[in-house]
Parts: structure tokens; C-alpha cells; sequence
């Protein structure tokens, strides 16, 4: 996962929009359950009476909740009420006070008028113990005095006037008031603070209710003004999670394409010995399913892991503030949700990256498959490659069913987690409902909080399903981006610079050797000669004698092991590969075309090739005649590796398009192979008019291809055994005869290939 962060810090702001977001998302989700609570206790059981602070006190009520204060409390408390009297009103104000408080008409009302929430928690606290003597006295005289109040509180109250609850003194004493209460709560010791808040509250309904104030309009104004809260929440949190999943989508979108523009770079910097080691089908396969990997992760990773931290702590800090006493159940929630994650991962891990590598593979042989189906077709073996095929399809499968099965396991398990912490809460909360220390409200909050704590740990586990095979994803993109390539340019204190036309393509190898990475010898030893400009240099030799191995030398598809190779004396390491390249017209041995057109494909080495250069470098290359016969010459389709032409056709093109180039070395790795005798003799004519003042190498595999080279070297085994023109091999060149001989007449060798060459100037 870190590796995936890591790709993430170059989106930073989106990335911290998200977290703010996400917070705020967490912060109205955390509400509601909350809202939920308060419906159920405040608007439901309670009647929409939130606080143990009246709105309104008959005067009787009044006098008789002061009296049980102490000095201070009353005057904090009068200082939030004011008196209102029927007497001390008139016109609108009388009629709207008297139809809001009926009672007015009787006896006077005190009305609230402060609406500081500190405030209002300090009077709440204030009423409380009065509020609950004050019916603990009425149930004492509804029930004959058997009930409500201990033998020491009806002790204390006993001297006092109207001791029955009815005509308490306005104003007790403070130790009097004191000592009430101190036996009050011993009597109370085992009475909740939420059993004593809604013994209260009751009270507050019930004055209500003498006062003749609307309880259902009460009630309703409550549900409606809480359900709109929820309601406003409930939007925000919609759009919160909008904005996050458009922002997440786009970051993680943005990744996906910074890493591909990334190993592209990075692949396209390889040489050879980086493309060796990374097989073509596995760079696919990196540049596109690992990275999709990625992304879809990196959306997960912003929308829901950094989202399950916030709402789990938020949880937790949420159900700490309902005092349900049950916060043990989340430690045994989380505690078996971490298990099992731990178990699972730990389990699929390996499997989600041999599932990578048989990716991998598949796609390799489904490669070659699709590659050599002419020959899979002309030898009859689809039958084989089906079942080689179905092997790699078969692993990969049974991989995936290991994983998805371990996986699958996991749902189940969490929803017997989930249900079973559900069924715990509920258990032990009715106990709690039941000894009075607990509201339904809490408890369906504490339920609530739980689940979100509980789904935030699922959230991480589902993308635990993921995550392993995205780290071994990251892993495999970390491993081409932090390969650095064999051949790289030399410092650029080192650096020889010149302008193209400075050059003039003297290449000359210094006593080279070369050794392919890994291999215990060389494949090519010993290796000096110079190809002058204006001079062919023909290379021939047996297969796999390193004839193309020497010619990849040149452009620095690899180094040498030993000497050097030098252009103009300038060693080419000390040239940037770009200057190096831009002096250099490479044939490859297999014709490659790019989808596109005629014109694209000839004008492929640089933007500076006019119309007039590509025409000619089709004319020598004497592919002129099929463009014109195209319906559309040179803007005529070529499609994705030169497909819809044929093998001669695609290496003309080739050929053109390295002559169209105009460099100083022409590079022909076995350019003419596919060309019929006179097409290939008509190009040469043409090529050595065009090549005059270049230097040419040729490997070929025909000797008719190279009898006018200037200078022909033999190669057998990786070393140099002859050196000299067409007559002069064959006079003291044993290797280059045996070819010779099995290419030329008898005639041809006797006059050494005079006839073959009278033929080709005849032509």
C-alpha cells in the first residue's frame, strides 16, 4: 500500500480535498444516529421535551421548585424567567399569552427567557433535584405517603408547612435545602442521572399539561424540527460523497495515466539487455492490467481506507459519549474483524502474486499463439497450442478460485460478526434498559456507532481483497520504473557535440569483444576493421555467427564488453544516443512498420523529411511502382505491423524510409532478403548512386547481394577468419568458399564470380 501512496503524493491537493471531505462526510454520518436517539427519547418518550428546564411555571409551581433551591440557584434562576400576569397585559399580548398558557386567566406564569445553551445546562442542573422532591412529594400523597420519600427525607420535611407538597416555603434555608438533598441522594443512590433526568422531565410534562400548553403541537414541532435536521444532514452527506467519488475517480484516472506515460518512458529508454530480461508479453501485461490495478485501488484507497480510520475513531469517540457502559463490545468487535483480516491476507497474499505471474504467462502464449497462426495452421497443430492454451488458461483459473473462495469466506464470517455483536448490544443494553440506566434511544445509538465502527473495519477488509494483488501490481511497476538501463549517456562535461553535417562517418572497431549478460562467453572476439565513407562494408557468415550482434553494436543497442567503436575517432559512448542515432539509417532484419500511413512510416525519422526526400527515397528503395498503384500513393493505410503488405513491399519501405533519412552510415541488417533478384540489383544500383559519400554495411546471408562490396568481412564463431573483396576471399577464405560454393556455379567460382558480376551490371 505504500508504494500506491507513494504514487499519490503528486496529486496532493486532491488528495487532502478528499480527506476534508471525507471528514465532513464522517462528521454527518456520525450524526444521524444521533438525531435517531433524540426522536426516540426526546420526541417520543419525552414528548418532544428536551431539557429539564421549563418553558413555563405556574407561580404556585414556581414558589414551590425555589423554595427547594439554594439562595444563589434562585437568583441565577429568576434572572432567566420573567413573571407574566393576566392583570399586567392587555389586547394582543394578553390574547396571545393567554391562548399559549390558559392557566394565565387563574394565576400568574414565569416564562423562560434565556436561550444560552451553557446556560441552560446550569438550570437544568439547578431543577433537577427540586423537580424530583417535588414528585417524589406527589407520589408520596397520591399513594397515602407509603411511597416516594424515605423516613428522613418526610423528617425533614415534617415542620414545614404543607409538608403534602402543596405549600412548601418559598424560601428554605440553604442547609435546609442541602440536607433534603443529601438524604435525597442517599435515598436515590442507586437512581440513574438518566432515570433522575426523565423523573424531571415527566414533571415538566405534567406542569405542562396544567399550564393547558398544546403537548401534541409540542411534540410534533420537535419531530418535524429534528427530522429536518436529519433531512439537511442526509443532502450534505450525498453530496459530500458525489464530490469525493468524482475527485477520487479523477486523481486515481490521473495516476493510472502518470504511470503508463512513466514505464512507457522508462521502456522506451531500454536497451536490449533490459528488453531481454523483461519479456515482451510482461511489460504488456505491466503497462496495462498492473496498472489498472492500481487505479482501481487508489479509488478505494481516497473513497473508502481513508475514509474507515475517520468514521471508526469518530465512532468511537461517539459511543464513549453515550454512556451505555458497553464500549467492551466494540473492543471485541474490532479484535475479531482485525483477526480475520490478518488470517485471510496472510493466506491469499502469495496466491495474488502467482496469480500475476500466471497473467503473465497467459498472455505470453496467447501471444505466440496469435503470432504464429499461419504456421500453427499450415503444421496442424492447433490442436497442441489449444491445449497449451488451456493448461495456462487452467492455472490461472484455479489460482482465482483459490483466492475468490478465501475471499468469499470472509463475507459470511464478518455478517455472523456484525449480527452477533447486534444481538450482544441488544442483550445487554435491556438489561440496562430495564435497571433504568439506559434509554432506547442510547441503545439504538450505541447499535448505531457500532455498525459504523464495525463497517468501517469491513470497508478495509474489502479492499484487503485487492490490496495484496495492487502491492504485488506496484511491486512489478516498481521494478521496470527503478530499472535503469545498461547504456546510458555519458556525463555531459564528456559529451562530444556536433552538428550532423561536422560528421563524416569513418566507423572503426577497436579490438572488440562482446558478451551477452549472463553468457560464459563471447559472441563476438577479437573484432577490428574500419568502414570508410563512401566504401560497402558486406558482413557474411553462417547463422548465428554474430553477424546482427556487430551491427547492433553500432547504434548502442548494446555496449561492448571490451575495445571500442568509434566514429570520425570519437568513441560513440561519448556521443548522446539521440546524436548517435540521428547519424545512423537502420534496416532492421525484420521489416516493422508502424500503423499509419505510406507517408508516416517513410517520414518516421523526424519532421525535416520533405516530400521531395520521401519520394526519392521510395524511388530507390524502387517501391515508387505499388505506392502509385495504390488508389491513395502515399496516404494509402498501413496497418498495425505492415499487415496488409507484402514481406517484400513492408522491406522496401523499410529501406526507404532509412534512405529518406539521409544519414551518414547506413546500417542494413539482411535488408534484401525478401527482394527477387532483379528488384534487389535495380535498388543496389540505386542505393550506391545515393550512398556515395556514406558509409554502408551490409549483412547478408547471399553472396549476389554483397560481389561489389569494397570490403567483405567472414564471420565463423563470433571472430573475423577473412577480410578482402568477392576475389580475394575466394583465393584464401576456406569459410567464405564453402559458402561460395553453396551459392554460386561452378563457372561463377572458376572466373571468381566474374560472370555473376557481368550479369548484375548486364541488369
Amino acid at each position: 500500500m505504500l508504494k500506491i501512496l507513494k504514487y499519490l503524493r503528486e496529486s496532493k491537493a486532491a488528495v487532502i480535498a478528499i480527506i476534508l471531505l471525507l471528514i465532513l462526510q464522517a462528521y454527518g454520518d456520525l450524526s444521524l444516529p444521533g438525531y435517531t436517539s433524540r426522536i426516540v427519547d426526546v420526541g417520543i418518550q419525552q414528548g418532544g421535551i428536551e431539557r429539564a428546564v421549563p418553558e413555563a411555571v405556574r407561580e404556585s409551581q414556581w414558589n414551590q421548585l425555589t423554595g427547594l433551591m439554594t439562595s444563589a440557584e434562585r437568583e441565577t434562576v429568576s434572572a432567566a424567567y420573567e413573571r407574566i400576569s393576566a392583570e399586567e397585559l392587555e389586547g394582543e399580548e394578553l390574547e396571545r399569552y393567554s391562548s399559549e398558557y390558559p392557566v394565565l386567566g387563574q394565576e400568574a406564569v414565569y416564562v423562560l427567557t434565556e436561550e444560552d445553551s451553557s446556560s441552560l445546562d446550569q438550570l437544568e442542573e439547578y431543577f433537577a433535584f427540586p423537580m424530583v422532591i417535588l414528585s417524589s412529594l406527589q407520589t408520596a400523597t397520591e399513594e397515602g405517603g407509603e411511597e416516594g420519600l424515605s423516613p428522613e427525607i418526610a423528617g425533614l420535611l415534617a415542620g414545614l408547612s404543607g409538608a403534602d407538597g402543596e405549600g412548601l416555603p418559598a424560601g428554605l434555608p440553604d442547609e435546609t435545602v442541602e440536607a433534603i438533598r443529601q438524604a435525597m441522594r442517599e435515598q436515590k443512590g442507586d437512581m440513574s442521572d438518566t432515570l433522575m433526568e426523565q423523573r424531571a422531565i415527566l414533571y415538566v410534562q405534567s406542569e405542562y399539561e396544567a399550564i393547558g400548553m398544546d403537548m401534541g403541537r409540542i411534540q410534533m414541532d420537535y419531530l418535524l424540527r429534528t427530522g429536518a435536521q436529519m433531512l439537511g444532514i442526509s443532502i450534505l452527506i450525498m453530496a459530500t460523497a458525489i464530490l469525493v467519488g468524482f475527485l477520487a475517480a479523477r486523481t486515481a484516472a490521473s495516476v493510472g495515466m502518470r504511470l503508463r506515460s512513466q514505464v512507457f518512458a522508462k521502456v522506451v529508454s531500454f536497451s536490449h539487455t533490459e528488453l531481454d530480461r523483461f519479456s515482451t508479453a510482461s511489460l504488456i501485461t505491466r503497462s496495462t492490467n498492473d496498472i489498472q490495478q492500481v487505479q482501481m485501488v487508489s479509488v478505494m484507497l481516497l473513497r473508502m481506507v481513508a475514509y474507515a480510520p475517520i468514521l471508526g475513531i469518530g465512532g468511537i469517540i461517539k459511543v464513549t459519549g453515550t454512556r451505555t457502559g458497553m464500549g467492551w463490545i466494540i473492543a471485541v468487535a474490532v479484535a475479531a474483524v482485525v483477526s480475520l483480516v490478518l488470517i485471510l491476507v496472510q493466506v491469499a497474499m502469495p496466491k495474488f502474486r502467482r496469480m500475476q505471474e500466471l497473467v503473465d504467462r497467459l498472455n505470453l502464449v496467447a501471444r505466440e499463439i496469435l503470432t504464429g497462426l499461419p504456421v500453427i495452421r499450415a503444421f496442424s497443430r492447433e490442436r497442441y497450442e489449444e491445449k497449451r492454451f488451456d493448461r495456462a488458461n487452467r492455472d490461472l483459473m484455479q489460482t482465482q478460485l483459490f483466492t475468490n473462495r478465501v475471499m468469499t469466506f470472509m463475507m459470511p464470517v464478518m455478517m455472523l460478526i456484525m449480527n452477533g455483536i447486534t444481538v450482544l448490544i441488544v442483550w445487554v443494553g435491556a438489561r440496562g434498559i430495564d435497571m433504568g440506566s439506559l434509554q432506547v434511544g442510547d441503545m439504538i445509538a450505541f447499535i448505531t456507532y457500532t455498525m459504523q465502527i464495525v463497517s468501517a473495519f469491513l470497508m478495509l477488509t474489502m479492499v484487503s481483497i485487492m490490496l495484496p494483488r495492487a502491492g504485488v501490481a506496484a511491486g512489478r511497476i516498481d521494478e521496470v520504473l527503478h530499472t535503469e538501463p545498461v547504456i546510458e549517456d555519458a556525463p555531459e562535461s564528456e559529451l562530444v557535440v556536433r552538428s550532423k553535417e561536422e560528421w563524416k562517418g569513418e566507423l572503426v572497431f577497436h579490438k572488440v569483444n562482446f558478451r551477452y549478460p549472463g553468457a560464459d562467453e563471447n559472441a563476438l572476439s577479437d573484432i577490428s576493421f574500419t568502414a570508410s565513407p563512401g566504401k560497402t562494408t558486406a558482413i557474411i557468415g553462417s547463422t548465428g555467427c554474430g553477424k546482427s550482434t556487430l551491427l547492433n553494436l553500432i547504434p548502442r543497442f548494446y555496449d561492448v564488453t571490451e575495445g571500442s567503436v568509434t566514429i570520425d575517432g570519437v568513441d560513440i559512448r561519448k556521443l548522446s544516443q539521440k546524436e548517435l542515432r540521428e547519424l545512423l539509417g537502420y534496416v532492421p532484419q525484420k521489416g516493422v512498420l508502424f500503423s499509419g500511413t505510406i507517408e508516416s512510416n517513410l517520414k518516421f525519422g523526424g519532421p525535416d523529411i520533405t516530400d521531395e526526400q520521401m519520394e526519392e527515397a521510395a524511388r530507390i528503395a524502387q517501391a515508387t511502382e505499388f505506392i502509385t498503384g495504390k488508389s491513395d500513393g502515399y496516404e494509402s493505410p498501413i496497418s498495425q505491423g505492415g499487415t496488409n503488405v507484402s514481406g517484400g513491399q513492408k522491406q522496401r519501405l523499410s529501406i526507404a524510409r532509412a534512405i529518406a533519412r539521409q544519414p551518414k552510415i547506413y546500417l542494413f541488417d539482411d535488408s534484401f532478403s525478401a527482394l527477387d533478384y532483379k528488384t534487389d540489383v535495380a535498388l543496389r544500383k540505386a542505393l550506391s548512386k545515393k550512398t556515395a559519400a556514406a558509409t554502408v554495411l551490409i549483412v547478408a546471408q547471399r553472396i549476389s547481394t554483397i560481389l561489389h562490396a569494397d570490403q567483405i568481412l567472414v564471420l565463423d564463431e563470433g571472430r573475423i577468419v577473412g577480410k578482402g573483396t568477392h576475389e580475394e576471399l575466394l583465393r584464401n577464405c576456406p569459410a567464405y568458399q564453402e559458402i561460395a560454393r553453396s551459392q554460386l556455379s561452378e563457372e561463377e567460382l572458376q572466373k571468381g564470380g566474374a560472370a555473376g558480376k557481368e550479369e548484375q551490371e548486364n541488369e
